[in-house]
């Protein structure tokens, strides 16, 4: 029977099935992309975030020695910036009305105390001086009175605001100097 325009073609009349999407995979891999990512990462930022005020609530009610990296803005603030290759890393900050003062202590090499204190404006050191005052060290508990030690010091005066530094330096093991930095920013 040949096949004329009224007749009709037995796969036209069937009804197609509702649409669906052919691609399941790639429907999927839209989803996690435009749903799941973002919800990820605003848990890991509310995490971080957490942590970060934990952090400054810890270094804000401290009443010594942190023994920890001081932020980056502290360090640029106080001028005191500390070698990334630096050990035993400690700071402490009080902030008073008319004057803010941070301590800082690290252990580095001997190349990169130059590069610190060729970074802050001043090259040199006294032998022999503790310019860190009793009053400054006590106020952390460190202390200068080993008999044994080798101390050299300066006193870096800075114009306007930027914080004057006193800084000692403990040279008895001269691989690894120990580096103590009062910076004090008046206002």
């Amino acid at each position: 029977m040949p096949h004329t325009d009224d007749t009709p073609r037995s796969h036209e009349t069937r009804e197609r099935p509702p649409h669906r999407p052919r691609h399941r995979f790639l429907v999927l891999a839209v989803v996690v992309l435009l749903i799941a990512l973002p919800a990820g990462y605003l848990v890991q930022s509310a995490f971080q975030s957490r942590a970060s005020g934990k952090d400054k609530e810890r270094a804000a009610a401290a009443t010594g020695l942190v023994y920890n990296r001081p932020p980056k803005v502290s360090q640029r603030i106080y001028d005191v910036p500390v070698p990334l290759s630096a050990t035993r890393v400690a700071f402490y900050e009080t902030n008073a009305w008319q004057k803010s003062t941070m301590w800082v202590e690290f252990r580095s090499d001997r190349k990169r105390l130059q590069e610190f204190l060729d970074d802050i404006g001043t090259g040199r050191l006294e032998k022999g001086e503790v310019a860190v005052t009793e009053k400054m060290a006590t106020e952390v508990g460190w202390r200068f009175d080993e008999p044994r030690g080798h101390y050299w010091s300066t006193v870096h005066k800075q114009p306007g605001s930027q914080p004057d530094l006193t800084i000692t330096v403990d040279k008895t093991y001269p691989a690894r100097p120990h580096v103590y930095v009062v910076s004090t920013a008046r206002f």
